[in-house]
């Protein structure tokens, strides 16, 4: 259904503003509905920039599985930049869906995936540029339904002021059921109070109004509980167990720019064996569930046809642990080579095979290689769960550098617990022994690309909730600055150090994500004050202003060493306890001690940990063990 080439926003500012392709809609694969035969209209929001917005496979799967539905349209929008921001301030514009290009605030939902902590001030200026009350206590019957999703909504605390709902888990299982309650209320004429009451009891929802958090006199959870009947004390997370007879984008929509990820994305399977104690995703995804491989090879080249896009690229956390990967990388170098297509494999353990097949698909002298040791020292890396010897980690060097490859990255955390001084050398040593394996691989006469170039970069550890470290302390911004000159000094010392570059991230956006990601209800005014004061993208390193987050937090009577730099008691009630993510709260602690003993646990398909994801039924748990 064709709409009227109307946009909500004038040549005369489109001809002012950064990329104006970012708000015009009309992309290929874009959906356009009747809305005469729409009972539900539903917005999806990414609060970023455009770029990066639809560079994110959840919300094409989403948009895709919203508008197969007859009664339903499912529209997108983006953060816009801050030209346009200032622009749409100044004109009193309306925040605009793309496809319609009508304004968000007469939609029946507005749904936010919360990916990253450093995007929540975006999260307010899209409900301030939509018009729509910041707090959702303040909204009338006629706002939309503001719903969050995605990691970050794992601990949905430090945002509960401004959702009226937050669904945890993957979205395929209980969106079709939340959207019939929600019309069966509106066709009774019941108000927006009654049906947030219903879909509280909808497995997977959240609905922040309905709980009520007491503090003790030190600032610590005294309790957490729900204050109306039928509301439950626990939310378990959602989860899509058999994830090949599921929704996936067959036509996922093309923009008319460049963005982040502009390719084909193929998610090979969902969850993580390996069990690293920082990661994440690696805990809340669990158990791991693999697509079929011949629908698989079926969904690549239908997206292919139906995008034209020129490059594909496997999705998952451990792509090499996918038990069908050599047949699936076979199909696709026999069909992607026949059709000029490129193939992107990123998380592959850098092993004999991966090597063989990358040199398939990439131009070795133009592409680098990227290892990711995490830790400086084995001991170190028995302390985190990597799960990589400092042995192999030489022998994939010397695999890549007798293939051709000449640029390697190496990926390092600063802060993890129990790090010494010699683990932060350890960074600097495997930096040269890696570099060292290079010339005592490669002969002189045929080093044709010069000489090696390692480049190493650190990130700062941020403990997270749902993993063995959230209960870990964080280091203050000055103990992180101090790391990465200890890790520069001892680079500079080493024998090749003219063939590394070091590379480190932000300290102080760090320290503020550690405070957000393990925050309580109470940063609500904090993350306001902040927006108010005008932050917006603080994720991006050029627009953040550390000092207005501290003086913030500081006006609130709240302190950055309660909420990340002391290390907190395993009784303590964290603000997340009421989620649960599979994972249970004594397998963490069982882990969180072993990290302390620099033990390391087998994966999953090695051995079982009694991790607690077996209850859903599928997946790994269900596998025989090898």
């Amino acid at each position: 259904m064709l709409r009227e080439d109307r946009l909500a926003i004038s040549d005369d500012i489109l001809m002012k503003i950064e990329k104006p392709e970012r708000y015009i809609g009309h992309e290929v694969n874009s959906v356009l509905k009747n809305k005469d035969e729409i009972v539900v209209r539903f917005c999806m929001c990414f609060p970023d920039v455009y770029e990066i917005g639809m560079s994110h496979l959840g919300i094409q799967i989403l948009y895709a599985m919203f508008n197969s539905w007859e009664d339903v349209w499912c529209e997108r929008v983006y953060s816009p930049w801050l030209d346009l921001d200032r622009i749409m301030r100044a004109g009193n514009i309306p925040l605009f869906a793309l496809e319609s290009q009508e304004p968000v605030k007469n939609f029946d939902f507005l749904g936010i995936t919360v990916q990253y902590e450093m995007c929540y001030t975006n999260i307010l200026q899209i409900l301030d540029l939509a018009q729509i009350p910041l707090i959702a206590a303040e909204r009338g019957e006629e706002c939309p339904i503001v719903i969050g999703g995605g990691p970050c909504t794992y601990n949905p605390e430090p945002l509960a002021d401004f959702f009226d709902l937050f669904y945890i888990g993957e979205g395929e299982t209980q969106y079709r059921r939340l959207l019939d309650v929600y019309k069966e209320c509106r066709d009774a004429g019941k108000s927006r109070e009654e049906f947030l009451l219903q879909a509280a009891k909808i497995p997977g929802m959240y609905v922040p109004r309905f709980y009520e958090t007491v503090y003790n006199d030190d600032g610590t959870i005294k309790s957490f509980h729900p204050t109306r009947e039928g509301v439950p004390t626990m939310v378990t997370k959602e989860i899509q167990m058999d994830v090949t007879n599921t929704y996936y984008p067959m036509k996922p929509v093309v923009p008319f720019i460049k963005i982040t990820q502009d390719r084909v994305v193929l998610e090979i399977q969902r969850g993580c064996i390996r069990g690293c104690r920082f990661c994440q995703a690696g805990q809340m995804y669990r158990p791991v569930r693999e697509r079929d491989v011949e629908t698989l090879k079926q969904w690549a080249m239908e997206m292919l046809e139906n995008t034209g896009q020129e490059e594909i690229t496997l999705s998952s956390l451990s792509s090499s642990d996918y038990s069908r990967l050599p047949e699936l990388i076979d199909f696709l170098l026999a069909e992607c080579g026949r059709r000029h297509i490129n193939i992107s494999l990123p998380s592959l353990r850098i092993d004999a095979f991966s090597l063989d097949v990358m040199r398939k698909v990439q131009d070795v002298r133009k592409s680098s290689l990227t290892f990711a040791p995490e830790a400086g020292s084995q001991r170190l890396r028995n302390v985190i769960n990597k799960g990589l010897t400092e042995e192999a980690i030489l022998n994939g060097a010397a695999l890549a550098f007798e293939g051709g490859w000449t640029r390697v990255k190496l990926y390092f955390m600063l802060g993890l617990p129990t790090e010494t001084e010699d683990d932060i050398r350890g960074i600097a040593e495997l930096s040269n022994q890696i570099a060292a394996t290079f010339f005592d691989t490669v002969p002189k006469e045929k080093r044709t690309n010069g000489k090696v170039q390692i480049v190493t970069s650190t990130s700062f550890f941020v403990p997270k909730p749902f993993t063995p470290f959230q209960w870990a302390r964080q280091c203050t911004e000055e103990e992180f600055i101090e790391k990465a000159y200890q890790t520069r000094k001892a680079i500079s010392e080493q024998l090749n150090q003219k063939s590394i570059k070091y590379n480190w991230h932000e300290a102080d956006a760090s320290v503020m994500e550690g405070v957000l990601a393990r925050g309580d209800r109470r940063l609500g005014q904090v993350i306001r004050k902040v927006y108010e004061a005008g932050s917006i993208y603080d994720a991006w390193g050029e627009c953040y202003h550390h000092e207005r987050w501290i003086e913030a937090i500081k006006e609130c009577g709240l302190s950055v060493d309660f909420y990340t730099h002391r290390e907190r008691p395993l009784d303590e009630i964290l603000p997340w306890d009421f989620i649960d993510c599979g994972v249970t709260k004594e397998f963490l602690k069982r882990e969180w001690e072993k990290a302390r003993q620099e033990e390391i646990s087998a994966n999953c398909r090695q051995q079982c940990q009694g991790c607690g994801a077996a209850k859903f039924g599928g997946g790994v748990c269900t596998e025989e063990r090898v």
